[in-house]
């Protein structure tokens, strides 16, 4: 992904990125202090806000290809396993339910199939939403704060989730976190930002 002069003005807040290459396959960590621009520029990405000028290539990547996980994962008003196959349905992809119940055994909410999704607690929900984000195979995965205050456990299924899809077919990642030490490990590159503007650009450390 290549972008080029992207701007995004909200009130006094303007966002500007003249060049950023986001290298596919990888895990591209975004940090910065808070109100630099890191969730603006995500939803730019991802095409939930309107850019006011440049472009973003996507490189042949397809929106229906890309993914966003909030901190606050959204629940429809309905089972937990039609919430996780939500994704597929709108892709037209009819589901393996032996390999739906393999991923929420692994997630442990394999017992709770059935049972409504807006009665699990916040952490079952964090679960949820993020093997529904992964379910239809995405190539470029958003994650903002996911990742923040997780317990043990959530965390590292998380991680066990993203290197396992990277194993077997990696995705483009864009991860904004605050608890840098949780996941620095996970990232391939890592990009800074200040005041709406990426000031450094380096491999991560792992």
């Amino acid at each position: 992904m290549k972008i080029t002069d992207l701007q995004k003005r909200l009130g006094r807040f303007t966002l500007q990125v003249e060049r950023l290459s986001i290298e596919p396959g990888k895990i591209h960590g975004i940090v910065g202090p808070n109100g630099c621009g890191k969730t603006v520029f995500l939803k730019l990405v991802m095409g939930i806000l309107e850019p006011d000028g440049g472009r973003i290539d996507y490189e042949g990547i397809r929106p229906d290809e890309i993914t966003m996980m909030p901190q606050r994962p959204y629940m429809m008003r309905t089972s937990v396993y039609k919430n996780l196959i939500y994704p597929l349905k709108l892709r037209g992809i009819r589901p393996d339910e032996a390999k739906m119940d393999e991923l929420l055994k692994k997630a442990g909410l394999l017992e709770q199939k059935k049972q409504y999704a807006g009665g699990l607690s916040s952490g079952e929900k964090q679960k949820l939403s993020f093997l529904r984000a992964m379910v239809f195979e995405p190539k470029i995965i958003i994650m903002d704060e996911t990742l923040s205050n997780l317990d043990a456990e959530s965390e590292e299924l998380f991680k066990e989730l993203i290197t396992s899809r990277q194993r077997e077919d990696p995705a483009t990642w864009l991860i904004v976190n605050h608890q840098w030490d949780h996941v620095n490990r996970l990232f391939d590159m890592v990009h800074y930002m200040e005041k709406g503007r990426f000031v450094k650009h380096e491999a991560a450390e792992g």
